[in-house]
């Protein structure tokens, strides 16, 4: 409407890369010696043993351990919808005023039978990323200032931050969102009953956090990826061992915080909210790439794979890649912007 156009330094909501940015956190933690993969999480035992979460229905909860959720096996049910898109559904049968934040989303999920054993397979799980809690507790910091600190900052990433619901409250530079003409809208999540649309908020982008809630710029979660990536080119942040457990193939379970890797090298992670399309992929022949789109997409789940059949083919036409080093630039006129301030 105002013919603003897109540009690499905007930022968008980056959905379920925010996992692999929560996982990071976590490995960088249990490298500090905070905590180990094997900690349980719940229970008198567990990381979170704070009294909030102590209604605990099944058993098998205190068995969870922080491994358990990076890989998508903590057993949780989705028999009751997602619990991090029913905020005001979870917020009624949790007795509290709408929205559920994350703490009343974690009692609720607590407090129902797990659909399997912990551990025993995989079955992708947003509230699982509430591991977020699992960082703020070990670490006695807030989530975000937490990565902010420890992982983005040291990584060369300024621009990154947990989203908001509205338009209104939208970042500095970040886009506008768009849904496809006949998106259905549903209630707002604050609880007011008014329909809205999906992207403006009907989803609660705000209480994602670590599985859902950063904005980033394709720029940025490049920089981002340089540092975990195993390219000596740029110093990682994480140790070859860690980044190697990250992405080793494991039965019956997901990466941690990637959507897939392969015994060849390649590496993907994906993310879809309403208005928003991502997709970060490590090639086997060191190349690394991130799209990101403002719009949802007819394809739907299938949206990843036609982006990244077009990202190949396109790359494939290209026999002479630029040598200037696009990073060292923008770290260059990052410094003489402090300077200038």
């Amino acid at each position: 409407e105002e013919n603003v156009p897109m540009d690499v330094m905007h930022v968008f909501r980056i959905a379920s890369i925010s996992k692999l940015i929560t996982a990071v956190a976590i490995m960088k933690l249990q490298e500090e010696g905070k905590l180990t993969l094997q900690d349980r999480v719940f229970g008198p035992e567990g990381i979170l043993n704070d009294t909030i979460f102590s209604d605990i229905k099944d058993p098998r909860t205190t068995k969870i351990t922080v491994e358990n959720l990076l890989r998508h096996q903590g057993g949780f049910s989705i028999a009751y919808g997602d619990p991090m898109f029913c905020p005001v559904e979870i917020a009624r049968k949790m007795q509290v005023p709408p929205p559920a934040d994350l703490n009343t989303m974690i009692r609720f999920v607590l407090s129902r039978r797990l659909g399997f054993t912990p551990g025993s397979g995989a079955r992708y799980s947003n509230i699982g990323y509430g591991i977020s809690k699992v960082i703020e507790k070990v670490s006695g910091e807030d989530y975000e200032l937490y990565v902010k600190r420890h992982i983005l900052r040291p990584a060369g990433c300024f621009d990154m931050h947990l989203g908001k619901n509205l338009y209104d409250d939208k970042l500095p530079n970040e886009v506008k969102y768009y849904e496809v003409s006949n998106a259905e809208q549903i209630q707002a999540c604050d609880g007011s009953g008014k329909l809205v649309a999906r992207s403006n908020g009907g989803n609660n982008i705000e209480e994602l956090y670590g599985a859902g809630g950063w904005v980033a710029s394709p720029a940025e979660l490049l920089r981002f990826l340089a540092v975990i990536d195993k390219d000596p080119g740029i110093p990682d942040l994480l140790s070859d061992a860690s980044i190697d457990y990250m992405t080793q193939e494991v039965p019956s379970a997901y990466p941690i915080g990637w959507i897939e890797t392969t015994s060849r090298g390649e590496w993907f992670r994906s993310g879809t909210l309403a208005g928003t399309s991502a997709l970060m992929k490590k090639q086997k022949d060191g190349y690394s790439w991130v799209f990101l789109t403002n719009t949802s997409s007819w394809k739907g789940s299938r949206f990843p794979h036609y982006i990244d059949n077009a990202v190949r083919q396109a790359m494939a036409s290209v026999h002479s890649w630029p040598e200037r080093d696009l990073f060292e630039m923008q770290r260059f006129d990052h410094e003489k912007l402090l300077v200038i301030r």
